[in-house]
């Protein structure tokens, strides 16, 4: 049995550690933007792993000694690396509280590698019990008063995550792995990383999201709009990080996931391109000012080199930048253009759809007034913000023209031109047609308004139980909704629907019809008759099936055929109409070999 306090000191007087770099990955620039240090121990050794190494110091006392020179290993080897980019160091804010913390400790230790603090950022721990938030607070205002940006880590995985995050204003928030494993096949998960997301936009926040190990994980963050990343995905710890990220993780499949989003996301960024032709990035100033001279109406300059691009050069800054400086184009007229980038540009791929641009534009809050246009990762053209809200507009337009007016979900119109994009894409989806049971009759007892009540109760479902990266919720009229599901788990989505839609119901009768289980009412030809609760009915046509078909009219008659087997059954209930055969382009229903069924029905 090892003497671990033995250990524990022998490791701290001889600096026997070793710090990892994992990168930190920015989604917009598709490079590496940061590295988080992790410390490792002796690999001989009972505290190799951080978790025994820290948990150990702490039970000895040793947690600031420890802390203090993970800090100084790091930092020295972070300098003899020469790493530009950011330096992610944890830091424990307990340690601040502690009789040997020594203050400007790491200041003294950045000024004596030679690294400016603005490209530290420290990330803040809590995973104690309440009662923590002035220390917190205290730790935030310390580090941030030597010019360090601060992040939140781990954050759903402590006590009081979302009350520190409203009190530190961090610049970053890093969303913890839990969170973030299997998110893609878990509804609750997807919501609670979504609306963090959305927070973090209105406070100016950026979200990392730790982790990511999977294409399926990393494809569903980037949907959601995230601007950051870590992640076995993109490479794990290192002695010796990596440089550079390999550029076919962000292109993989992407023009295919980008084609399965909702009927307005149809116009995409290829809409908007602008055909510009690139200079070098070694083109000398003096050059760029002569194009600029002689082509008064060009105002955008990428820089292209072996069909990547580097930058976005804009007339008007760059000739304030130029004329600012005393000697102007004498002094930096022989210097390369690349001296006067600013910051990588943003790259859109030219698949992803308008109102995706428009998310990730609003979610780096960037002030560049263009972005550069990529198909498979190399130059395409340029599009510019003017060009991107005028098309964002026209499209918006465009959709309230086929827009329910009762539930302003997509009509008919939209529906159908989604499904026939989609088949054309060979894009693997499974339909639904959602209908009403004994609708008429709660219409006539409880009148018209609240039979709006119930349809918007419908869509309401629909709409919590498929978010706009999994499917499409279309209605079509009266209580006839479709939904266009292009995820994988489409049936268990079903299942949790008709789950929901019964448990909401009995809110729109009155006790006495519930405890009855229905009403009395007259029927169509006048006789009075016995109705049950109001229920939904569900026919399904599975993705195979889909892919079997020619257009939309072919899937909703087969949707059609399946709604009509589930109203058959009392209570909630879908029925899914599988059809399999080889495709005839002439006649469809000619080459159906064999047609299967499944049913279910919750009561």
């Amino acid at each position: 049995m090892p003497d671990l306090r033995k250990e524990i000191i022998t490791i701290l007087d001889g600096k026997l550690l070793t710090p990892h770099f994992q990168p930190i990955v920015s989604l917009a620039q598709k490079k590496i933007m940061g590295y988080e240090a992790l410390i490792r121990g002796p690999s001989d050794n009972p505290l190799h792993s951080p978790f025994n190494l820290f948990t150990t110091a702490e039970q000895f006392d040793l947690s600031t000694r420890l802390e203090f020179l993970c800090r100084e290993i790091t930092i020295q080897r972070y300098a003899d690396l020469g790493i530009k980019e950011k330096l992610f160091i944890n830091a424990s804010p307990l340690v601040l509280l502690q009789p040997e913390f020594k203050k400007g400790e790491t200041l003294r230790l950045l000024d004596q590698y030679g690294v400016n603090p603005r490209s530290v950022v420290i990330e803040l721990t809590e995973h104690k019990p309440a009662d923590n938030y002035e220390i917190m607070r205290a730790s935030a205002k310390h580090y941030r008063s030597m010019g360090f940006e601060i992040a939140l880590d781990d954050l759903g995985a402590g006590y009081s995550g979302l009350r520190l995050w409203a009190e530190l204003l961090p610049e970053y928030v890093k969303i913890d792995k839990h969170f973030i494993h299997g998110l893609h096949d878990d509804p609750v998960k997807l919501n609670f990383v979504r609306s963090i997301q959305s927070m973090a936009v209105s406070l100016n926040c950026s979200v990392i999201a730790e982790g990511i190990e999977t294409e399926d994980e990393f494809k569903a963050i980037e949907k959601l709009g995230i601007t950051h990343a870590q992640g076995y995905y993109f490479a794990r710890p290192s002695a010796i990080p990596v440089e550079k990220i390999d550029s076919t993780v962000f292109t993989i499949d992407h023009a295919k996931d980008y084609k399965t989003v909702p009927f307005n996301n149809a116009t995409t960024a290829v809409h908007i391109i602008r055909d510009i032709t690139p200079i070098s990035a070694k083109t000398c100033i003096s050059e760029v000012m002569s194009l600029f001279h002689h082509n008064s109406e060009l105002t955008i300059l990428p820089l292209v080199d072996d069909n990547m691009a580097s930058g976005i050069i804009f007339r008007d800054k760059f000739l304030t930048k130029l004329f600012s400086s005393r000697y102007g184009i004498d002094l930096h007229g022989k210097n390369p253009i690349k001296t006067f980038i600013e910051n990588t540009p943003l790259c859109i791929d030219h698949n992803m759809p308008i109102d995706l641009v428009s998310k990730q534009l609003t979610s780096l809050m960037t002030n560049d007034p263009a972005f550069i246009i990529t198909h498979n990762g190399e130059y395409m053209g340029v599009g510019t913000l003017l060009d991107l809200l005028a098309e964002f507009t026209r499209q918006q337009i465009d959709n309230a023209k086929h827009a329910n007016p009762l539930t302003l979900l997509p009509g008919s119109v939209p529906i159908n031109n989604q499904v026939n994009q989609l088949l054309a894409s060979k894009v693997p989806f499974s339909f639904g047609y959602f209908d009403l049971d004994n609708f008429k009759p709660f219409n006539d007892v409880y009148s018209y308004d609240a039979g709006d009540d119930i349809i918007k109760a419908v869509a309401n479902t629909l709409i919590n139980h498929i978010p706009a990266e999994s499917g499409v919720v279309g209605h079509i009229g009266g209580d006839d909704f479709i939904v266009i599901f292009t995820c994988n788990d489409w049936l268990r989505r079903c299942e949790n629907i008709l789950e929901t839609f019964k448990n909401t119901v009995p809110a729109y009768y009155n006790d006495q019809d519930i405890k009855a289980g229905g009403i009395h009412t007259e029927n169509r030809t006048g006789e009075q008759c016995f109705f049950p609760l109001v229920s939904l009915s569900i026919g399904l046509v599975d993705p195979v099936s889909t892919s079997l078909c020619q257009s939309h009219v072919d899937i909703a008659d087969l949707a059609s055929e399946a709604k009509k087997m589930a109203k058959k059954v009392t209570g909630n209930s879908f029925f899914i109409n599988q059809r399999m055969g080889a495709k005839n382009p002439d006649n469809f229903q000619t080459v159906v070999h064999k047609s299967t069924a499944k049913l279910h029905a919750v009561n």
